[in-house]
């Protein structure tokens, strides 16, 4: 069946969250995808007492990593992690394919509190310099892919964004959303949307890269600008329009945002994907990584004659007889 016999039909109003969306604008080469968390983004925030700042990063990272994993069709891991000098030191965001995500942000609670009570909250100036790495595990059997960006000072968007110019060479647009939703009686929760759009055009020819910095250019001197194709130009355009209460919107169903965007250009939708918070941590698997520690360093780890480890993503703790970990082989 070819993409002009598929009957149209209205936008679904029903809005269903912890979906992803994945969708395509025949007439600007365009796909995408969006995704909508509530309940799973809850749960995956609700093993550590995050203030709301870090709840609404590491809801920014969930949003972007559920995106990118969820475009991989293979079985594996898509591990999203920074490490930098910001308050929030640490983000670790691990989607396991088809569905399931953990994360775990590390933050310094004195100079959180200091930024936040001048009003310096924004993701950028929370996460500082170092780096985002992109990893796809597909386990023992294939060399893990692993993509680096630098964060010098942006959000999560702007190294998303840096990462695919850098790594993919795939023109990508990406936003991102985070909300609390306070009901009456004090009560609340978190949603998170995102909306990431890529231009692959079936015509050779018509992404434009940008050409290599000679090195030899007159200091001051600005790099020429790259074309860019129409379509692309207006793809951007009306990604740019999305605000973020849009992309939280608990009555606003994925197709009609999408509708709204593109319904002039022929968006396209497919059957919506399932996320679910979901910690892969087992006795089994804690005890493996155990073993990988030498000897005398798991002796280290004995008190009272047990050892304790407790998973840093749900929270939940494993105990040990010290005879089963430092007398194993």
């Amino acid at each position: 069946m070819t993409a002009s016999s598929i009957p149209a039909r209205s936008p679904s109003a029903e809005a269903i969250d912890d979906r992803v969306t994945p969708f395509h604008i025949d007439g600007l080469d365009v796909r995408g995808r969006v995704v909508r968390l509530g309940a799973s983004l809850d749960a995956t925030l609700a093993h550590h007492r995050y203030p709301p700042a870090v709840k609404r990063l590491l809801g920014e990272a969930v949003a972007l990593t559920v995106l990118l994993g969820s475009t991989l069709k293979i079985e594996g891991r898509f591990i999203l992690q920074t490490r930098t000098d910001g308050p929030v030191d640490l983000l670790v965001v691990d989607f396991t394919a088809p569905e399931s995500v953990r994360a775990y942000a590390r933050y310094d609670e004195a100079r959180l509190s200091e930024l936040v009570g001048v009003g310096r909250g924004d993701s950028g100036t929370l996460l500082g310099h170092g780096h985002l790495a992109l990893t796809i595990d597909q386990g023992l059997s294939v060399r893990p892919y692993q993509g680096v960006v630098a964060l010098e000072g942006g959000g999560l968007e702007d190294a998303a964004h840096q990462y695919f110019r850098q790594s993919e060479q795939i023109p990508t647009r990406i936003r991102l959303a985070v909300a609390e939703d306070v009901r009456p009686g004090g009560t609340s929760s978190w949603r998170a949307g995102g909306l990431m759009v890529q231009f692959l055009p079936t015509e050779g020819g018509r992404i434009v890269t940008r050409d290599l910095d000679p090195g030899d250019a007159p200091e001051g001197t600005s790099p020429a600008p790259a074309a860019e194709d129409d379509a692309w130009l207006e793809a951007q355009s009306l990604v740019g329009t999305v605000e973020d209460i849009e992309l939280v919107d608990a009555e606003l169903s994925s197709e009609r945002l999408l509708f709204r965007l593109f319904h002039e250009r022929g968006v396209r939708v497919f059957e919506a994907e399932s996320v679910v918070a979901r910690c892969s941590c087992s006795r089994e698997r804690v005890m493996s990584v155990l073993m990988s520690f030498p000897k005398e360093e798991r002796a280290s780890l004995v008190e009272d004659g047990k050892v304790s480890v407790t998973c840093e993503f749900c929270g939940r703790s494993y105990g040990f007889e010290a005879t089963e970990v430092v007398d194993a082989p």
